[in-house]
């Protein structure tokens, strides 16, 4: 089943918009709102919340070693 996500937005006096995305984690918050950023155009700024982090792999390196009969 399909999270359910909420989008706030706050127009300050200046016409500055900020959007906000809620029940949102990983990368899913950019993509729900892609079309509509596009629409409003230019984005000045972005601040990824902490969610956005969530559900993220972390990614190991390892490294090969490989030992030499003398």
């Amino acid at each position: 089943m399909a999270e359910y996500q909420k989008i706030e937005y706050r127009i300050s006096k200046d016409g500055k918009i900020v959007e906000r995305v809620l029940n949102a984690t990983g990368s899913s918050c950019l993509e729900t709102t892609k079309s509509l950023e596009k629409s409003l155009g230019e984005i000045e700024s972005q601040e990824l919340l902490p969610e956005y982090y969530e559900g993220e792999e972390n990614i190991n390196i390892a490294e090969n070693q490989t030992l030499q009969q003398q």
